[in-house]
């Protein structure tokens, strides 16, 4: 029988909240998964962000070799400084089922980044980061839409993609017990409908891959952190903290009921994979990174008003292109373009003589990540900025010249703010989530080890691990390794990893033509980012 693979997606998903979960027996469907094969950590990439992590993911390759760093590309061209929301037409490299479609095999994509519009592929793609209005344009095949939309009971595109006016509703404020509850009931439906989609093509339209991703894991840690931490939650909880955390543990309990139902619907044949892009931690404070760079007269506001801006102010399109109004490019010679990456951008040189030569650029870069390093936050005496990455150290490959050149990890693992503020760092008003490094693996069936628990693996593994197991040759080119201490030894010796030459992936289907309106497209998702936290 042709071999086949199941990959479930958990965005951000943590072994330091799963683990409690499944002792809890919230998670059944998923400690039977771990107990019947192996399970490891998988280490992300720098920083531990979605769009870089799952296409490294999907890709094989570090984000200096597929080219996406953030959510957003920020560029410096003759005509000026942009921001630009990345999309599929920006991976440089290909990715796991295009390279399937060269061998001849289906795959059924659902609800990953960066995966419109679709680049050379078989099978079928509802893609994710894109607004519901422009969902059915985005989805391959043309036909696969309208046919979900007749089969599946109660098919709400509105809840599956994204759609602001109810992100924003579940969001705002979430202080009160029904503001939780909003929240987690909207992404308990989203995740049935994702689900519902993969139950219909798994059933209609088996391919050789199945590939589904659940966000919401994600999403609550970033709001719901202090109640699903078995660590911060406390002994002797309210009412109300304890009905929001039972609210979680339903979404919980709702995503391994899915788990459980793919499992079945796999069959015995299949080989079933769980990742998550990242890991997920506590974060207590925000450094105001662009504050700093002012202060220490990297950066200079056009006008000295500006630094008083109110602290609740958000961070949208409208407000970062004010943003960039607001800067005295002539005198600024550094700057962070978005929170998402904790990336500070060098200003180039210009003819007039402003941004740094490239003569100086080395000693420049290297006095600046020494002077934040060496920053102290006047309130505990210690720095905010425990490490600093050059572009050479975190991205090394054909495309490192679009990373930014340094980029921090800051103490607590949360985000910058690229807002002005008088005040350096500030602690939150609550404890929330953010990213980590390390997220989740998981895998069983057949020809691979019961009860193993793996070393570290890198995220860039799984791509070379899903080819394997589908009896496909490795590319040269991926960086990604198998990992071999996962599958039977007898298992090995029958079915000797392969290699072949890189394949060049150039085509982009008739779907990438597609008018979709860009403007509208990244302001939406800009609203998307604002309201989960990614632009403060």
């Amino acid at each position: 029988m042709k071999p086949r693979a199941v990959l479930i997606g958990l965005d951000g998903a943590t072994f330091a909240l799963l683990d409690p979960l499944m002792e809890e027996g919230v998670m059944p469907s998923l400690k039977a998964l771990v107990g019947s094969g192996a399970r490891g950590e998988l280490n992300s990439v720098i920083p531990p962000l979605t769009p870089p992590a799952w296409t490294s993911l999907m890709t094989g390759r570090n984000p200096g070799n597929h080219g996406i760093f953030d959510f957003l590309r920020f560029e410096f061209r003759a005509g000026g400084r942009q921001l630009r929301v990345l999309d599929g037409g920006d991976v440089a490299c290909p990715t796991v089922w295009s390279m399937l479609a060269g061998h001849g095999l289906r795959s059924t994509v659902l609800n990953f980044p960066m995966t419109f519009p679709v680049r050379q592929f078989e099978g079928s793609v509802v893609p994710g980061w894109v607004p519901w209005r422009h969902l059915r344009l985005a989805s391959y095949p043309r036909t696969l839409y309208d046919r979900l939309s007749a089969a599946i009971p109660g098919f709400n595109p509105r809840e599956l993609a994204m759609d602001m006016a109810l992100e924003e509703r579940a969001l705002e404020g979430c202080h009160s017990e029904e503001d939780y509850e909003n929240l987690i009931a909207l992404h308990i439906r989203r995740e049935h409908q994702w689900f519902e989609v993969a139950r219909f093509l798994m059933r209609e339209e088996p391919a050789d891959l199945t590939a589904v991703l659940f966000d919401g894991v994600d999403k609550l840690q970033h709001f719901c952190w202090r109640f699903l931490d078995p660590s911060l939650f406390p002994n002797a909880p309210s009412a109300f903290e304890s009905r929001v955390r039972q609210l979680c543990l339903e979404y919980y309990r709702a995503i391994d009921g899915f788990i459980g139902e793919i499992v079945e619907m796999s069959g015995d044949e299949a080989r079933v994979f769980i990742a998550s892009d990242h890991g997920f931690g506590p974060t207590v404070e925000v450094f105001h990174l662009n504050a700093w760079l002012h202060q220490h007269g990297y950066l200079t506001w056009a006008k000295a008003s500006d630094i008083e801006q109110k602290h609740s102010e958000t961070l949208g399109m409208g407000t970062m292109a004010r943003r960039f109004y607001e800067i005295d490019w002539k005198n600024t010679t550094a700057y962070c373009p978005t929170p998402s990456s904790n990336g500070i951008y060098i200003t180039p040189a210009t003819a007039d003589g402003a941004g740094v030569a490239p003569e100086r650029y080395e000693r420049f870069r290297r006095e600046l990540a020494d002077a934040l390093l060496a920053f102290k936050d006047p309130a505990t005496g210690q720095s905010p900025v425990t490490h600093i990455w050059t572009r050479e150290e975190a991205f090394a490959g054909a495309h490192m010249s679009s990373a930014p050149d340094l980029t921090l990890s800051l103490r607590d693992g949360g985000l910058v703010s690229i807002l002005p503020s008088g005040e350096l760092v500030k602690p939150r008003s609550e404890i929330t989530g953010a990213h980590r490094p390390n997220g989740v693996f998981v895998a069983a069936g057949r020809g691979i080890r019961q009860g193993v628990a793996l070393p570290p693996l890198s995220i860039l593994d799984v791509a070379p691990t899903l080819l394997y197991a589908l009896g496909l040759p490795v590319s040269a080119e991926i960086e990604g390794r198998i990992p071999e201490q996962l599958f039977e030894a007898g298992h090995l010796r029958l079915h000797p990893p392969q290699f072949e030459a890189p394949v060049e992936d150039t085509t982009l289907l008739a779907l990438a033509a597609q008018a979709v309106p860009n403007n509208n497209l990244d302001m939406e998702i800009m609203g998307q980012l604002r309201a989960l936290g990614y632009m403060e």
